[in-house]
């Protein structure tokens, strides 16, 4: 089965998915959009980094990704507004690394694909990273769920039950560059942002509760990847932007059916009323 591209790239797509739907959630919630954005221009880092060391691509990704996220959690809130700290990680760690990879001799790189992501090149090796990447941070995100929610509602209040929002706060940091650091791949660096927003805010008109919030979200991020693959394949469209694009149809067109629901229930409340 694995055999075919396809399949692997479906699998790829769905791994992606259900990992940063539970993260793009917390994003939503915080309101930490850019912090998605600025850990993936500075993955291009890592890119150069692999490259001129000849390791795995996702090793330097992650490893850019990590320091990016201790860096700015560690400095945050000390002087420094982490949105400032975000651009000026992100826009310097993305310039060196597209110089970096201008120097280096006898190596041909497709930039395109790191920008926008190849999944129809996943191979098992990639399938399993991404699948291991997603696990772990499932697992992380599962164990500190309650932690992470109160410490993103209240605080005060997480402060005053023994937990902390720093650390809190680096847990999903650390989550959130795994998963930048899997996704490369898939979906490339300009786009992995929009699988880790748009899914969630997607979601939260329909949910009641932040599991439900965070299921509908995975389940929207996976319908999006197999249908993106699916009109990729039959309009050879680019792969990447077309899972996107699906995403962003779906943003556009659920919030506009449940707009027009609630206007229709407004209207009947209201001749109930004057009857």
């Amino acid at each position: 089965m694995l055999d075919d591209f396809l399949v692997r790239a479906a699998l790829a797509g769905i791994g992606v998915s259900l990992a940063a739907a539970p993260l793009g959630c917390f994003i939503v919630w915080r309101r930490m959009a850019y912090f998605g954005d600025a850990t993936a221009h500075a993955a291009m880092l890592g890119v150069a980094l692999s490259l001129t060391l000849s390791t795995p691509i996702f090793a330097g990704v992650l490893l850019i990704s990590l320091l990016m996220a201790v860096t700015v959690s560690t400095l945050s809130g000390r002087g420094y507004a982490m949105d400032t700290l975000l651009g000026v990680m992100a826009h310097s760690a993305l310039a060196v690394g597209l110089v970096a990879v201008s120097f280096l001799s006898g190596v041909r790189i497709d930039l395109m694909a790191y920008l926008f992501g190849d999944i129809l090149a996943v191979g098992k090796i990639d399938l399993a990273i991404i699948w291991g990447g997603a696990l772990l941070v499932l697992v992380m995100v599962g164990y500190r769920w309650s932690a992470l929610l109160l410490s993103t509602l209240n605080p005060d209040l997480a402060l005053a039950s023994g937990i902390s929002p720093r650390r809190e706060q680096l847990v999903l940091t650390i989550a959130l560059a795994i998963v930048v650091a899997v996704a490369i791949k898939v979906v490339g660096v300009l786009l992995i942002a929009a699988m880790l927003i748009i899914p969630a805010a997607t979601a939260r008109r329909f949910s009641r509760t932040p599991e439900a919030m965070a299921l509908m979200a995975a389940i929207i991020g996976a319908c999006s990847s197999v249908a993106g693959l699916t009109f990729s394949y039959h309009f050879d469209s680019p792969t990447g932007p077309t899972i996107v694009c699906v995403v962003a149809f779906l943003f556009v067109a659920l919030n506009a059916v449940n707009s027009v629901t609630r206007r229709h229930s407004s209207g009947s409340e209201l001749k109930r009323s004057q009857q």
